[in-house]
């Protein structure tokens, strides 16, 4: 999946209201121009990365096509009362499901009566957190919803039909953007099924989806609604993500190789989140959403809310990990600057890279991935990193436990990082390094006087 952001197609995304670390900010995916006003009462621009859940990837809800209302409604209720809309969890995801297997007369897409009890949608009003379930039909959003709330999420397909064979909207572009425009979404989920012949597509990938690209350009001008468009390739990055450790490490291996792709306006989307499904240990899941959340993926929690545990919820609310996803200043992925156990650039998909870091708003991000199923101790020389400065010193903040751990000089050690573990830090420049330090370089063997006489060692 690949979340991207066209200039004149998609242009909005989560608000982000909260009164912790993570702030409600003007840039990111789905970057707006200053003059758009997204939720009423609230600032223009929205934050960059989509936070909520997706009620359809719990799993009976999956497999059975099993989502009405109730679903809808109850998740939305427990993201409030379980504290996830506090963190900045806005949105709940409307999936596939949602449709008549045919589409109209005229040839419309018609909301659901089979599969879904009733007609419905979610509506998120984030400055108060209103939800509202419409019980009766879509339509009558049009006008309506823009006003109260714009930020809804929608599901297509490029193909034929959608993976759960309701209507896909190959050819059919245009009518079924002006669709959900008229039914007050602003964020389209587009899938990869059900695709035509070659000799019938003739598109490469790009060309794929430039059809859908171009048809919300033309809706969002038509009626001044801008749309997000998220679209899923089946090879750019990964394919469906699974609750298992290999799994998880497939995706971080595969995406190690394009973090360069993430930025501000596009967003390399590593699938939903599996915590709170089984089949992962507590530090797993702890290395799932830390992964996740500084690759900068969006975070969609796929689990059945109802059943949650305080653990996983005290994962998916970390303040501090939340605030890097959603950093204002800085919209690149962390990027690995040492493989570890494997030569670097080597692409494993059981043993990835393990030394991560990237820039932050507040200082560089580090993340040390245990990618062994036995406890290890991990080293790295700071100016590893290329965002270190040699001859200064660093505060060490760490993103898990939540304390201050004094000053790296030089180097860090992680002492027994559990199996599958991680270490998530920030760190700080702290001013010069102590004077009188031997070798002059952190880095000995590259270390010359200037009359030449190498130093250290």
């Amino acid at each position: 999946m690949f979340s991207i952001s066209f200039w004149a197609v998609t242009l909005g995304l989560v608000a982000f209201n909260v009164n912790n670390p993570v702030n409600a900010i003007n840039n990111g995916v789905a970057r707006l121009p200053s003059h758009v006003e997204c939720l009423p009462g609230t600032r223009s621009l929205l934050n960059t990365n989509a936070l909520g859940t997706d009620a359809n990837n719990e799993p009976s809800a999956y497999s059975q096509c099993n989502i009405d209302e109730n679903l809808l409604l109850t998740t939305a209720k427990l993201m409030k009362s379980l504290g996830l809309q506090a963190a900045g969890y806005n949105f709940v995801n409307i999936d596939d499901c949602y449709a008549e297997k045919n589409r109209t007369a005229s040839g419309d897409i018609q909301e659901g009566k089979l599969c879904i009890e009733q007609p419905f949608s979610v509506m998120f009003c984030p400055t108060d957190f209103k939800v509202t379930i419409r019980q009766s039909s879509l339509q009558e959003w049009d006008g309506q919803a823009q006003s109260t709330d714009p930020c809804s999420w929608i599901y297509s397909d490029s193909g034929w039909f959608t993976c759960a064979g309701y209507p896909g909207s190959f050819m059919n572009e245009v009518r079924d953007a002006t669709t959900f425009a008229k039914w007050g979404f602003d964020y389209l989920k587009y899938d990869n099924c059900a695709i035509p012949y070659d000799d019938i597509i003739k598109q490469g990938i790009v060309g794929k989806y430039q059809r859908m690209a171009d048809a919300l350009a033309q809706v969002s001008k038509t009626f001044n609604r801008p749309f997000v468009f998220s679209l899923c390739e089946w090879g750019w990055t990964t394919g469906d993500i699974a609750p298992q450790w290999n799994s998880l490490a497939s995706i971080i291996n595969f995406n190690s190789f394009i973090t360069q792709a993430t930025d501000f306006y596009g967003r390399n989307d590593l699938d939903m989140l599996q915590l709170g499904n089984g089949g992962l240990t507590f530090e797993e899941s702890k290395s799932h959403f830390t992964a996740w959340a500084l690759m900068k993926s969006p975070l969609l929690i796929g689990t059945n809310l109802s059943a949650i545990t305080p653990d996983i919820l005290e994962i998916l609310t970390n303040r501090e990990i939340l605030a890097i996803n959603q950093d204002p200043v800085e919209g690149t992925s962390i990027s690995p600057f040492r493989w570890g156990i494997n030569p670097d650039w080597t692409s494993n998909s059981t043993h990835p890279a393990q030394y991560w870091s990237g820039p932050s708003e507040n200082g560089t991000v580090f993340m040390l991935l245990n990618t062994l199923d036995t406890p290890s101790t991990m080293f790295f020389n700071l100016t590893e990193s290329p965002f270190i400065r040699a001859g200064r010193q660093y505060s060490v903040r760490d993103l898990w436990s939540h304390t201050n751990n004094g000053t790296a000089v030089r180097n860090f050690t992680a002492t027994d990082v559990p199996p599958h573990g991680v270490v998530a830090l920030l760190l700080k420049d702290a001013g010069d390094e102590p004077a009188g330090l031997f070798p002059a370089c952190s880095v000995w063997w590259q270390c010359t006087d200037k009359n030449g006489t190498h130093v250290g060692g």
